[in-house]
């Protein structure tokens, strides 16, 4: 057995992101959060408070465009742009302000990387809340299991900072 450097890890997680997107927008017609968002959701799925964080800006972020959407003519390119730029923002503050300590056990709700957040909600706009978080939940979970199936059973994740 071999020892996977994180570099591989992640570029094995996003190509097969990339391929099971396509399957699920080709074939059920719904995308999965953006191409690359299922393969780094799925390298970590060990982290629900960073998951839970990630959606919580995503909905924050879905939610502010809409709201700038109703007093500013937002569309197209200047719709993507601000999503992922108000998700980015969102996700910056999240790291700061998404941390507890609760009976001593530091909980950090902090976003997967930080472009991530805005992606989501740009699907989320596009086809819908839950159609978009389910099929980006089934998509990591998917990935998550050929990861673990192409390495044998042990990714090695546990505690490494990926994003």
């Amino acid at each position: 057995m071999f020892t996977e450097t994180l570099q591989d890890l992640i570029i094995k997680s996003v190509g097969l992101g990339l391929l099971l997107s396509l399957l699920f927008s080709e074939t059920l017609g719904l995308a999965a959060g953006g191409m690359v968002v299922p393969g780094y959701i799925a390298l970590m799925l060990h982290d629900p408070g960073r998951l839970l964080g990630t959606i919580l800006v995503a909905l924050a972020t879905f939610g502010a465009v809409k709201l700038l959407s109703s007093v500013a003519f937002i569309y197209g390119r200047r719709r993507i742009v601000f999503t992922i730029l108000i998700g980015f923002i969102l996700g910056l503050v999240s790291r700061d302000l998404l941390v507890f300590d609760i009976n001593g056990i530091n909980f950090e709700l902090h976003t997967i990387g930080l472009i991530i957040p805005g992606l989501i909600a740009n699907w989320m706009e596009r086809q819908g809340v839950i159609s978009t978080l389910s099929m980006m939940i089934i998509a990591a979970v998917f990935i998550r299991l050929l990861l673990m199936i192409l390495s044998g059973g042990d990714i090695g994740l546990g505690g490494t900072e990926l994003l």
